[in-house]
């Protein structure tokens, strides 16, 4: 029971904390005149959230986005976007998994398959 009590508060202090910090971080590099590490600090909140997202949230990906006998998601070194362009290329989405890859890609055009890591190998069956 415990351990719920820490997750919860641990994911409201995440929701106050968060904005904040972003405000700041924006403010700062403006202030400073380094609007280029504006990019590249969402860059790397956006991948943070993304692999953790991807780790954290992989039984609930596995079973609405992609067909059974596709590559799963929950490997922490790949994105959510590397394994739905892996599932788009073997034509393993689910509806909802194609809906997703939709939106991101009009976001991004191809976004999904060009955020494809090849370099790994899903440890995860």
């Amino acid at each position: 029971m415990k351990e719920i009590l820490i997750l919860v508060f641990s994911m409201l202090l995440l929701i106050i904390i968060l904005p904040i910090i972003s405000v700041y971080m924006v403010l700062k590099r403006l202030i400073n005149g380094n609007g280029k590490m504006i990019s590249v600090w969402c860059w790397r909140v956006s991948m943070a959230i993304d692999v953790f997202a991807n780790i954290h949230g992989s039984e609930i990906f596995n079973d609405i986005l992609i067909k059974k006998g596709g590559y799963k998601f929950g490997n922490p070194q790949e994105t959510i976007s590397s394994v739905i362009g892996k599932n788009q290329r073997d034509e393993t989405l689910t509806i909802i998994g194609n809906t997703l890859r939709v939106l991101l890609d009009a976001i991004n055009y191809g976004h999904c398959i060009t955020s494809i890591n090849n370099e790994l190998t899903n440890t995860r069956k």
